[in-house]
């Protein structure tokens, strides 16, 4: 949006040059107005020349330039240019073009061209480096070189003594060997020759939830991360550098990714002289720190390893007191290991452990207390059971965590941690434009019940952090209501029964729902209910948990269906993720508008969308489920149930899939198919990091179909097709010759 008032200021001067009897004219006129429109339209124009001029030093730089000047600016430097859809990847490349010719053939500009060109993570693998061989005199000693958790040497039989290994088989971090395959890639076959790369493609994001209550088992001890209680699996930070000139090959806690145990296990320890001083000087013997002294410089790598030797030793009753002994753990774990990476060091309790940590649990009250690094291990918590003796123990592959001994009602407790999505769309932690813009009448926090005198019938509520709410109360007097999660948070209501939004006495209400995730308390279902005269209901980056799944207390987890039970001239659902909608009683709704969604049915014998009347409009969306409609005008969707629709003499069905047995009106460039198919997509379950996402085995039409060249359904905005198209270009732009790329998607 301008802010520089150019038109208003040249319509202005236009209008004061014309005579005064002409603009009297004008205003007398038959159709009054008629040259002042024609004063705006060229007033308009004059502002973008304005524009044009005052910008013409900025677009003399590929940082700072308009889109128009990019391929201009291409063109000097002869770089051949990407897909005017991939903005980035596009002013990226021109950007740095004389920085990858100069690298041109390393692989630390293949695995750059990566983020640049496509915004995802990735990691380069020069599979002739995994091809098994004989190893001869002439070879140096390859102890450098073994693998570190295996200790497999270069090109030899794989160390099978820790079955943990076999995670990484088939990935960008194995440490197996593999014979020469001289098949095309196609899944795990074809990997391994002398001339491939392989491109490890990272496409989901992880996002971090701040200070948020986690899901209570009810003994004090046992909690899970979700807060409606899912099992889900954390996701590592993104802490790649930013600066070209301190680029590295990824490590494996670098990369958005789900956190293994075996990963968050990775402790590796050496004592540096500066660790002993430090010890010494907060009270550990001379007689202690000369038996340190032994092994000085060593490199443990396990604790149990370094816990046994230290047993050892004359002053071992000494060095192991809990309080030298952490604080011996804290200091000596190397920074280049999985648990120091991914967990909160002591020296962070003052600053925010979350800018470098993935996972963090502490007390808000008494005091503010993190659990960290050295009282923390990574634990199979499957049955809820950990032998440790530290304080906490972390399953990240279910999202659960443990105290040693059950917490008082004293203290608080919190957690902080990354998930993994696709994109920005349902409730998530991500920044939304639209809310930060807005100024709130109200604001809550801390969690709790949301009682009737927190919404107001005229005015902007705003939820302030990620915490849980519940029981929340009925409205019956909305007005103009909006109620919204701040920028950046993504606060869970749990709702007891239905929650019903009614207008009562007035008419044409509008509501705003922003940035919520609404959800049933356990076994119970519930449904978001509007009644009463609405004019407008925008419900954005919301989620209306379309369940699935079961909580940890083995409690089904119901949907939140939202259910139409009074008038609603526009409904307007945007980037989203719901479960069913439909129209109950003497409901109606006259326009419904579905943009960059994710509609969810778990219940077959439930449409997902249930619209009797009045017109549908679909954009970019995943439907999981059969649908019942009245009038369709549908792009760029995927709906994996039967699409019935009353009247197919109006609307449309273009660039878009549906079971070949809907009724449908005048498809267009689309895609029936007999039956639905589950390997299309990654995951079908809410919770899943790779939900709807499409998979390497469905169909290229729909991988592709979009009218763009993106892919049909909810990411099709994300131009995933193109983006990958700009990096198969670029790598075998800048490739040595005669190699061979393969792009293998890590979800």
């Amino acid at each position: 949006m301008q802010t520089d008032q150019f038109e208003r200021y040249y319509a202005e001067k236009l209008w004061d040059a014309i005579p005064a009897v002409y603009r009297r004219k004008d205003g007398l006129a038959e159709s009054p107005g008629t040259l002042r429109a024609l004063v705006q339209v060229l007033a308009s124009q004059a502002a973008i020349v304005r524009r044009s001029q005052d910008r013409l030093w900025e677009d003399e730089f590929i940082e700072s330039c308009d889109e128009w000047a990019v391929p201009y600016i291409g063109d000097l430097v002869a770089t051949r240019l990407l897909s005017a859809l991939n903005k980035r990847g596009r002013r990226i490349d021109v950007a740095k073009t004389i920085y990858y010719r100069r690298r041109k053939g390393t692989p630390r500009i293949l695995e750059e061209l990566i983020s640049d060109i496509s915004g995802w993570e990735g990691k380069l693998v020069e599979q002739f480096q995994r091809l098994a061989r004989s190893f001869h005199g002439l070879d140096t000693l390859p102890d450098w070189k073994k693998g570190r958790y295996s200790g497999t040497m270069p090109g030899g039989w794989a160390d099978l003594r820790n079955p943990r290994i076999s995670e990484l088989a088939d990935g960008p971090f194995e440490e197996y060997f593999h014979t020469p395959e001289f098949r095309r890639h196609q899944g795990l076959e074809g990997r391994y020759a002398i001339p491939k790369l392989a491109f490890y493609l990272y496409r989901l994001k992880a996002y971090p939830v701040i200070h948020t209550a986690p899901f209570a088992m009810g003994d004090g001890q046992s909690f899970l991360f979700d807060p409606s209680g899912r099992d889900i699996p954390l996701f590592s930070k993104r802490l790649r550098p930013n600066n070209w000139d301190d680029w590295y090959s990824a490590k494996e806690w670098e990369l958005p990714a789900p956190i293994p145990c075996r990963l968050l296990a990775h402790a590796e320890y050496e004592i540096t002289g500066a660790d002993i001083r430090q010890l010494t000087a907060s009270g550990l013997s001379a007689g202690a720190a000369l038996d340190l002294n032994k092994i000085l410089g060593l490199r443990f790598k396990s604790e149990s390893s370094l816990r046994t030797l230290i047993e050892s030793f004359s002053s071992s009753a000494e060095i192991l007191l809990p309080a030298n002994y952490d604080k011996l753990l804290a200091l000596t774990l190397v920074a280049d290991c999985g648990k120091q990476a991914l967990l909160p060091a002591v020296d962070m309790m003052l600053t925010d452990p979350m800018e470098t940590s993935s996972i963090v649990v502490g007390f808000e009250t008494p005091a503010d207390e993190i659990v960290s690094v050295e009282n923390t291990t990574a634990a199979n918590l499957q049955n809820w059971s950990a032998n440790t003796d530290k304080t906490l123990a972390v399953d990240p592959e279910r999202g659960r965590f443990r105290f040693t001994t059950a917490t008082d009602s004293v203290h608080t407790i919190y957690c902080s941690y990354h998930y993994g999505f696709s994109t920005e769309i349902g409730a998530g932690s991500y920044d939304r434009p639209k809310a930060t813009s807005a100024v709130p009448d109200q604001l809550i926090t801390g969690g709790g019940a949301i009682v009737a005198g927190d919404l107001l019938n005229n005015g902007i509520v705003r939820i302030t952090d990620s915490k849980t709410y519940g029981p929340v109360a009925n409205k019956l007097s909305v007005e103009k209501m909006e109620l919204q999660a701040a920028t950046g948070e993504r606060p869970y209501l749990r709702i007891e029964t239905d929650w019903v939004l009614n207008t009562g006495t007035h008419e044409n209400a509008t509501l705003i729902l922003d940035g919520l995730w609404v959800g049933a308390a356990g076994n119970l279902a519930a449904s978001l209910v509007l009644r009463g005269n609405y004019e407008k209901v925008i419900i954005r980056n919301c989620t209306l948990d379309p369940g699935g799944d079961d909580n940890g207390l083995a409690e089904t987890l119901f949907p939140v269906t939202l259910s139409i039970d009074g008038f609603v001239e526009t409904l307007c659902i945007e980037s989203s993720i719901v479960g069913p909608i439909s129209v109950t009683g003497n409901g109606l709704v006259e326009e419904l508008c579905i943009n960059d969604t994710i509609l969810q049915s778990v219940d077959r014998s439930v449409p997902v969308l249930s619209v009797p009347a009045g017109i549908t409009t679909i954009n970019r969306c995943t439907l999981f489920g059969s649908s019942e409609l009245h009038e369709l005008f549908a792009s760029e969707i995927i709906s994996t149930g039967q699409m019935q629709v009353l009247n197919t003499q109006e609307g449309c069905f273009r660039f878009s899939a549906a079971p070949s047995s809907s009724k449908l009106p005048r498809p267009y460039e689309s895609f029936l198919f007999e039956k639905d198919a589950n390997h299309w997509f990654n995951a079908r379950l809410f919770g899943s990091p790779a939900f709807a996402q499409l998979s390497d085995t469905a169909p290229l039409i729909i991988r592709t179909g979009a009218e763009n060249g993106s892919e049909m359904g909810a990411f099709s905005a994300l131009m995933n097709p193109i983006k990958e198209n700009g990096l198969h270009i670029k790598t075998d732009e800048y490739m040595p010759f005669g190699l061979i790329s393969l792009f293998i998607h890590r979800t």
